[in-house]
């Protein structure tokens, strides 16, 4: 609200005015009232344009981007505006790859596509558990229901969990939408999709528990990874934060790497103090699993698969735990050097 009537003093008229972020379904309505009760302007347009980018690979997204969605409105003020708007892509981008549609459509397009992205990734981490319970293992599963054209190979790589800034934000924003609108089955449906997500972050906590002999007091955990993924620093809704806060509930002490993410922030995602010597920061990996009991894989760094794990092993406390949540380790290898190594789904 605040940013349309600043636009609103100072744009000129008949103005086009894009949203990009992700947005509540009729964010733009609300927009272009304001701008309208603008007195002695122009007709302005507004437009949604959603970002399909993500992190680690945004520039790649933009460069080639699957499709490109621009919402307007069904006027002919409205077409001629999403048309100059498609003229900037056209720069670059196919126009069969640029699609129009109504203000609404493309608003809830934009949490539509995180939602089912994410329930993706909930499911295939639902079938996890059941994997380690039955034998099978998950890997296998997610390559031979991906090779159904009708399913494909995408997000079906299960983890500790999905995190960043925008699947659990954009699904409760699904959730809430339906909500609104009298529909709780459906909203019912979509909050599954989160609560599956806790419940793999939660189950993961409780294996390391489980192989820590039921109690991780005063033992030392080695932490790889903190960021969300793999590529950025973003820590929101990163699925170690749920893993570390739940380790040290149980009286841990963490020795947390992560090449991108900067000691200060680590301390203040788990609301630590530096110094309290319950989280120890360190510079590289082997100085975190240094004397550890267990070390704990959360993020897919690329530099994870090429450690030295025969010298991790040899630094380790006996017997010497290895928990992959993100299913990147040779398992049978790390058990040839003498690791107890658990994945995902993995029995």
């Amino acid at each position: 609200e605040s940013c349309a009537r600043h636009i609103a003093e100072v744009a000129d008229s008949n103005a086009i005015v894009v949203e990009k972020s992700t947005v509540p379904v009729r964010t733009a309505d609300a927009v272009r009232t304001i701008l309208e009760a603008s007195k002695g302007k122009g007709a302005m347009q507004v437009l949604s344009n959603p970002e399909f980018l993500a992190e680690g690979s945004a520039l790649k997204d933009l460069e080639n981007p699957d499709r490109v969605l621009i919402g307007g409105e069904r006027t002919p003020e409205g077409q001629r505006a999403i048309e100059k708007l498609a003229a900037v892509y056209a720069r670059w981008v196919p126009r069969e790859k640029v699609i129009s549609t109504n203000l609404w459509s493309s608003e809830l397009s934009k949490l539509t596509a995180n939602a089912f992205l994410a329930q993706r990734i909930s499911s295939i981490n639902a079938i996890s558990a059941l994997c380690e319970a039955t034998g099978a293992d998950v890997d296998e599963i997610a390559h031979a229901i991906g090779l159904d054209r009708r399913v494909g190979p995408n997000f079906l790589k299960s983890s500790v969990g999905f995190g960043g800034s925008c699947f659990q934000k954009d699904i409760y924003n699904l959730v809430y939408l339906c909500a609104h609108f009298g529909l709780e089955e459906v909203a019912d449906y979509w909050e599954q999709v989160v609560a599956m997500n806790d419940y793999q972050k939660r189950r993961f906590s409780r294996r390391i528990m489980e192989a820590l002999f039921n109690t991780a007091a005063d033992k030392r955990i080695a932490i790889l990874g903190f960021a969300f993924k793999k590529d950025t620093n973003d820590t929101r809704e990163s699925a170690s934060i749920y893993v570390c806060r739940a380790l040290l509930q149980e009286e841990a002490r963490l020795a947390i790497y992560d090449p991108k993410v900067p000691a200060m922030q680590v301390h203040d995602e788990l609301k630590i103090v530096e110094g309290s010597g319950q989280v120890e920061v360190c510079g590289d990996p082997y100085a975190a699993a240094e004397g550890a009991h267990a070390v704990a894989i959360l993020t897919e760094w690329d530099e994870f698969k090429e450690l030295d794990y025969q010298r991790i092993y040899e630094s380790m406390l006996k017997p010497a735990l290895i928990f992959d949540g993100r299913n990147i380790l040779d398992l049978d290898s790390l058990r040839e050097i003498g690791f107890k190594a658990e994945g995902i789904g993995k029995s």
